[in-house]
Order: structure tokens, then C-alpha cells, then sequence
């Protein structure tokens, strides 16, 4: 890659940056940098570039790290989250607990109404209201389930509450 697509890049995610914490002024407060000076930074002709040091104080503050994300493409690398693989897991658990839960809920209401060989029209709908619940549950379970196949699955290491 050319110094100047490596340049462009970088003042890219610098100009996006200062406009994620809230703008020039802003960022100036953050950094305990001039307004002046962030403004060059901000400039995408001027050759001032954000020290280390103002780069973390201003992705700390938004939370998105978009010059280090800048500067690892450049590199050929990725960042990645270390507790997005725990997170996945924890989702998959929460939305397969939910499964069951409506499962039970429809197997109750079901069983209640063809308890005496006849499903009213309020009992149909009960359980009509029960089947959808369901539906939208494994719905949300088959999408956690596709965002740890999508991060290539492996074990995660949950603590049970009182460990």
C-alpha cells in the first residue's frame, strides 16, 4: 500500500474519530490538546497526525476504536473482542432458555384446552398466541446460534453465580 492511501486512511478514521466523541471542540476537551491543534488533525490535507496518547483518550471515550481498527487493515490484521465469543454463548443459552419457556407455556395452554375434547374458539387462540411466541423464540435462537457458527463456534468458559 502507497504512503498516501496509508495517509488518507489514517486521517480518514482521525476525521471520524473526532466527529464519534462530539466534534472538534469536544475532542480538544478530551485530549487536553488545543482546538487549533485537533483541527489540523482533523484537517485532511494537513500532515498532523494523533499521537498515541490522543488516540486512546479519544477512543476511550466513545468506545469505538476506529484509528487502532484503521491502523490493524493496514497492517492485514483484525481486532477482535475478547468477550464477543463468551457473549455469543451466553446469547444462545438466554434465547434457548426462552425456547423452552414458550414451549412449556404452549404445552400448557394446549394441554388445558383439549383436556375435555374441545378447543374453543378463545382456547384456539390462546394457543394460537402461544404457537407465534414460540415461533419468534426459535427465531431469535436459530440467529444466536448463527452468530457462533459465524465466529467458528468453540467453548466458552461461563461462571455459574456462586462459584
Amino acid at each position: 500500500m502507497s504512503s498516501d492511501a496509508w495517509f488518507h486512511r489514517i486521517k480518514s478514521a482521525q476525521r471520524d474519530l473526532i466527529k464519534l466523541v462530539g466534534g472538534i471542540e469536544r475532542a480538544a476537551e478530551i485530549s487536553s490538546v488545543s482546538p487549533s491543534h485537533i483541527g489540523r488533525m482533523n484537517n485532511a490535507r494537513d500532515v498532523d497526525m494523533m499521537p498515541l496518547s490522543v488516540v486512546y483518550a479519544l477512543e476511550s471515550e466513545c468506545g469505538v476504536p476506529v484509528v487502532t481498527q484503521a491502523m490493524a487493515e493496514l497492517s492485514g490484521r483484525r481486532l477482535s473482542d475478547p468477550d464477543a465469543e463468551l457473549k455469543a454463548h451466553i446469547g444462545v443459552i438466554a434465547s434457548y432458555s426462552g425456547v423452552l419457556q414458550k414451549a412449556a407455556a404452549l404445552m400448557a395452554t394446549g394441554a388445558a384446552a383439549i383436556a375435555d375434547a374441545n378447543v374453543t374458539f378463545t382456547e384456539a387462540h390462546a394457543m394460537d398466541r402461544d404457537a407465534a411466541e414460540l415461533e419468534r423464540g426459535i427465531s431469535g435462537f436459530r440467529q444466536a446460534l448463527a452468530v457462533v457458527k459465524a465466529s467458528g463456534g468453540g467453548r466458552a468458559e461461563l461462571k455459574v453465580v456462586g462459584e
